[in-house]
């Protein structure tokens, strides 16, 4: 059980590692560079319908995308439950 609670928050660090590197290598690189393109394909499938909900705050004529700390939040969230969870059951 806890090799399984492990790989959970691997993954979750790697996913939110990914998260984080989409935003600044997107600002540093552009859109087009080849592991920026490669980030944007493995996030956009969480990230796309939390900006359904969540739009992006207009300040100063730029607007400023929160998507990837809301999908952090809710990626730690669950976390923490499965965690929860799997804990108990092992005890």
């Amino acid at each position: 059980m806890i090799a399984l609670v492990n790989l959970i928050h691997i993954l979750v660090s790697l996913y939110s590692l990914a998260l984080v590197g989409r935003v600044f290598l997107e600002m540093a690189l552009g859109p087009y560079h080849s592991v920026v393109r490669f980030l944007r394909r493995i996030t956009e499938p969480l990230l796309a319908p939390i900006r359904r909900y969540v739009r992006p705050i207009q300040s100063g004529g730029m607007a400023w995308d929160l998507s990837p700390m809301v999908a952090m939040i809710l990626l730690w969230v669950i976390e923490q439950v499965l965690t929860r969870i799997l804990i108990g059951l092992a005890y």
